[in-house]
C-alpha cells in the first residue's frame, strides 16, 4: 500500500495548494442524469455488466478446493492431500469422525419436482452447491438450485429449512427472487435433500468484478471510490426492506451480490435470521462480520457493519482485512484515498465502530449520509451536484460573513445563521413544536412553558431559542440536561457548538462540530460548522479545506463562498478570492454582494504602489454592471476613485486611462471624489454624516481660481 495512488484521484484535479476553478465550466451532474442508471443515485456512472449466457457458467470440473475443505462438526482439515495424492472428496473427519462429503449430489440430467433439469454445478459456497437447472413448466426459463455440500450436516440442514421458511416473504428488486422448494434423494444414502430454486441472475458477482481489476504487477486496483458508493447505495435499500420484515441478512460480502446490466442483487439467503432467533446456527464471514457477533449476536447494527467491511474492501488494498485489521480499519498513513476524501474515512469509521451504539442507526440513515459522502466525492472529482435537501438539518438560516471587506463573522451572527436540527416527527411534541415556526425566541421559551410534555425536542427547541437571545449559560444547562438523558446525541452536541461559537470559544465549537462531522459524515452544514470555527481559532488552512468542500458539493451553501473567499485572501491569494466570489451565481440572492466583495478585493488595503491599474479598470467595469441602490453605489464609486487617488499619488500614470469615466489624472480624480462625497452628503441620515461628508468634498478638491 505504500506509495498507491488513491484510486480516482489522477482524475480529480485536487491540488494540495487548495481551490482553482476549472478553466471550463463544470456541467451540472442534473444536466447528464438522464443518460445514467438508476446505480448511484443518478449521480455517477457505473460500467454496465452484460448478462451471462448461463450455458457458459456452468462448471467442467465441479470440485472443492482442498483449502476450502474443512470439518462441519469441529472445524478441522479434512480432505487434504499427502505426499503429492490429492485429498479424499469423502471420507469421516480425522479429529472428531463426523462424515464429510464434498461432491455435487446431482448430476446433468437429473430432473427435480418433475418440473427443474439439472445442467450442472454454477459455484460452491460455505452452505451448498449451486445448480443451474431449466424450468420446464414455465417456459424452459432459467433457475439455480442450491443445496447443501454436506447431507450430515445438521446445522447446514436447519439454515437450508431457516431459508425456505423466510424467503417466502422476500419480494424485493435487489434480492434474488425465490421460487419454489423441492425435495431430491441423495444418490448414495436415499435420504431427501432440500433444494431452493431460485432466479438465475446472469452477471458477475463484486468478488469477481474486483479480482478482474489486476494491474501488470498482480496485484489489484480498487474500484473507483464513485462505483463502490453506488453499489453501497444499491445494498442498503435492500437491507432495510429484510429489516423491515424483521429479518437479518448476516453475511454480506462481495461474493454474495452480483451486478447483472446496471442492477445489483443479493445472493444466498441461507445466513438470514429472524431479529428474535436467539437458537439458529448463526453464519457469517470473517473479515466481514461484527466483533460482537459471538458475545451478542447479530442485529440491524450488525448488518450495517458489514456493509461497511465490503465498501472497504472493494475501495482500497486491504489485504490484512481478516488479520492485523479483522475488525479495525488502516490508517490515514496507509490509505491515501481516507487523506483526501476525509468524509468517506469517516463515514468507514462510523459503520465500523467496535460499539454497536456508535453506529448508525438503521439502513435508511446510512444510505443518506453515504450519498452526501458521494456527491463530495463527485464535487472533488469536479463534477457540480445538484443541489440536495438534507433529512437531518434545516436549510442555512442565512448567510454569514458576506460583508464586503471580508472581514472574519461575528460569531453571535454565526450562531444564529448555522442551520439547525429538523425536529424528529416521531417525537410526541413535534406536532406541538410545529405550530412554533417562525415565532420569536422570546415567544418560543414563553410557550414551551407549557407544552403538554418536556422531551427532548422540547428541551433542543428551547436552547435553540435561548441561543437566539444569547443567554447561553441557561441554553448549557438546558444542553446538559438533554446529554444526560440521551447520552450520545449528536444533536445536543451541535447545540453545544453553537453555545460555544457565540460565547467566543471556538476552540470547543471546533471539538463539537467535529463530534457531529464523525455522526454525520455527508452533511455539509457539520462541515461548514466546522470550516467557521476552524477559522475563528485562525487555522485558515483547515478552514479553507471545509468551505471548499462545501462550496463544491452544494452551492446553496453561500456563507461557505464569503468563508472560502476570506481565508484565500488571509493567505494572500487575491486573485483566487476574485474566483470564488465570482463562482457565486447569478441567480443567488448573495450574488451583488459577492460581486462588491469581489471590487473590494482588488482595491481595499493595498497601498498605492501595490495597485496594478488593471485592478482600478476591472474594479470600476465590473461597478458599472452592478444593480446598485443610489447610496450604496456612491459610496463604491468614491471607493474606487480614492484607490485609483492613491494609485496616482504614488507614481501611477493613467493620462490615457479612464476608471468610471474618469481620467486617471489627479485633478480629474479630485473633482470625481468631491462629486461622490457631496451625492453622499444630501443622502446622509445625520446632520453629522452631511458635514463629515461635505468637509472631505471641500478637502479633496482641487485648486481653482473660483
Amino acid at each position: 500500500m505504500t506509495g498507491a495512488v488513491p484510486t480516482g484521484l489522477e482524475q480529480t484535479g485536487w491540488g494540495t495548494d487548495g481551490w482553482r476553478p476549472p478553466s471550463q465550466p463544470s456541467r451540472p451532474l442534473s444536466a447528464r442524469a438522464i443518460t445514467r442508471g438508476r446505480l448511484g443515485a443518478g449521480l455517477v456512472e457505473v460500467p454496465r455488466v452484460p448478462y451471462r449466457d448461463p450455458t457458459t457458467a456452468v462448471l467442467e470440473n465441479p470440485v472443492v478446493a482442498e483449502s476450502k475443505r474443512f470439518c462441519c462438526l469441529c472445524g478441522g482439515k479434512v480432505g487434504r492431500g499427502t505426499d503429492g495424492e490429492p485429498g479424499a472428496t469423502e471420507g469421516f473427519c480425522p479429529r472428531c469422525g463426523t462424515r464429510f462429503s464434498f461432491l455435487p449430489k446431482l448430476a446433468p440430467g437429473d430432473v427435480l419436482g418433475g418440473q427443474y433439469e439439472v445442467l450442472g454445478c454454477l459455484a460452491y459456497g460455505g452452505l451448498g452447491w449451486i445448480y443451474l437447472a431449466r424450468d420446464h413448466n414455465v417456459n424452459d426459463r432459467w433457475v439455480v438450485l442450491k443445496g447443501l455440500i454436506d447431507t450430515g450436516d445438521t446445522a447446514a440442514m436447519a439454515a437450508a429449512v431457516a431459508e425456505r421458511r423466510f424467503l417466502a416473504e422476500v419480494e424485493h428488486p435487489n434480492i434474488v427472487k425465490i421460487y419454489n422448494f423441492v425435495q431430491y434423494p441423495e444418490p448414495t444414502t436415499g435420504t431427501m435433500v432440500g433444494y431452493i430454486v431460485m432466479e438465475y441472475v446472469g452477471g458477475n458477482s463484486l468478488r469477481e468484478l474486483a479480482l478482474a481489476r489486476r494491474r501488470p504487477d498482480g496485484l489489484i486496483d480498487p474500484m473507483p471510490l464513485t462505483q463502490v458508493i453506488a453499489y453501497g447505495l444499491e445494498v442498503l435499500p435492500a437491507l432495510g426492506y429484510l429489516h423491515g420484515l424483521g429479518l437479518l441478512y448476516c453475511d454480506l460480502k462481495p461474493d454474495n451480490v452480483i451486478q447483472t446490466d446496471e442492477q445489483l442483487k443479493l445472493l444466498d439467503l441461507g445466513a438470514v435470521r429472524r431479529m428474535d432467533d436467539y437458537e439458529s446456527p448463526m453464519f457469517y464471514t470473517a473479515g466481514y462480520g461484527a466483533p460482537e457477533l459471538g458475545r451478542r449476536g447479530p442485529s440491524v447494527a450488525s448488518d450495517l457493519y458489514t456493509v461497511g467491511r465490503m465498501l472497504a474492501v472493494l475501495s482500497f488494498e486491504f489485504p490484512e482485512y481478516r488479520g492485523v485489521h479483522k475488525h479495525s480499519l488502516p490508517g490515514v498513513e496507509q490509505v491515501p484515498l481516507f487523506e483526501v476524501f476525509e468524509s468517506y474515512h469517516r463515514f468507514l469509521l462510523r459503520a465500523t465502530h467496535a460499539d454497536p451504539g456508535r453506529r448508525f442507526g438503521s439502513a435508511g440513515e446510512m444510505a443518506d449520509q453515504l450519498v452526501g459522502v458521494l456527491r463530495e466525492v463527485c464535487a472533488i472529482g469536479g463534477d457540480q451536484p445538484p443541489p440536495g435537501l438534507s433529512t437531518v438539518f434545516s436549510p442555512q438560516r442565512r448567510t454569514f460573513g458576506s460583508q464586503a471587506e471580508l472581514v472574519p463573522p461575528d460569531p453571535a451572527e454565526v450562531a444564529v445563521a448555522l442551520p439547525v436540527p429538523q425536529v424528529d416527527t416521531d417525537d410526541p411534541a413535534a406536532g406541538y413544536l410545529a405550530t412554533m415556526t417562525g415565532t420569536d425566541p422570546a415567544t418560543v421559551i414563553s410557550g414551551l412553558d407549557s407544552a403538554p410534555m418536556i422531551t427532548a425536542e422540547v428541551q433542543l427547541r428551547r436552547a435553540r431559542a435561548l441561543i437566539d437571545l444569547h443567554d447561553l449559560s441557561e441554553a448549557a444547562v438546558v444542553l446538559a440536561e438533554v446529554a444526560e438523558d440521551s447520552p450520545g446525541d449528536w444533536r445536543a452536541e451541535w447545540y453545544r457548538g453553537l453555545v460555544a461559537v457565540a460565547d467566543g470559544q471556538p476552540a470547543q465549537a471546533r471539538a463539537a462540530f467535529d463530534s457531529v462531522y464523525d455522526s454525520l459524515p455527508g452533511e455539509p452544514a457539520a462541515r461548514l460548522a466546522l470550516a467557521v470555527s476552524a477559522e475563528l481559532c485562525g487555522d485558515q488552512q483547515a478552514a479553507a479545506r471545509y468551505y471548499e468542500l462545501v462550496w463544491r458539493t452544494d452551492n446553496t451553501y453561500v456563507s461557505a463562498a464569503f468563508g472560502l473567499a476570506r481565508t484565500r485572501l488571509a493567505q494572500g491569494h487575491r486573485s483566487w478570492a476574485v474566483e470564488i466570489l465570482d463562482s457565486v451565481p447569478d441567480s443567488s440572492s448573495q450574488h451583488v454582494a459577492a460581486q462588491v466583495a469581489a471590487i473590494h478585493v482588488r482595491i481595499s488595503n493595498r497601498a498605492g504602489r501595490e495597485l496594478a491599474v488593471t485592478d482600478l479598470v476591472e474594479a470600476g467595469e465590473r461597478l458599472q454592471r452592478l444593480s446598485l441602490d443610489a447610496t450604496a453605489r456612491a459610496q463604491l464609486v468614491a471607493d474606487v476613485l480614492s484607490a485609483a487617488f492613491a494609485w496616482v499619488q504614488a507614481g501611477g500614470d493613467g493620462v490615457a486611462i479612464r476608471v468610471l469615466d474618469c481620467p486617471l489624472t489627479e485633478r480629474d480624480l479630485r473633482f470625481g471624489l468631491e462629486a461622490c462625497y457631496r451625492a453622499l452628503a444630501r443622502m446622509a441620515g445625520t446632520i453629522s454624516e452631511r458635514v463629515a461628508l461635505v468637509d472631505r468634498a471641500n478637502a479633496v478638491r482641487p485648486r481653482t481660481l473660483t
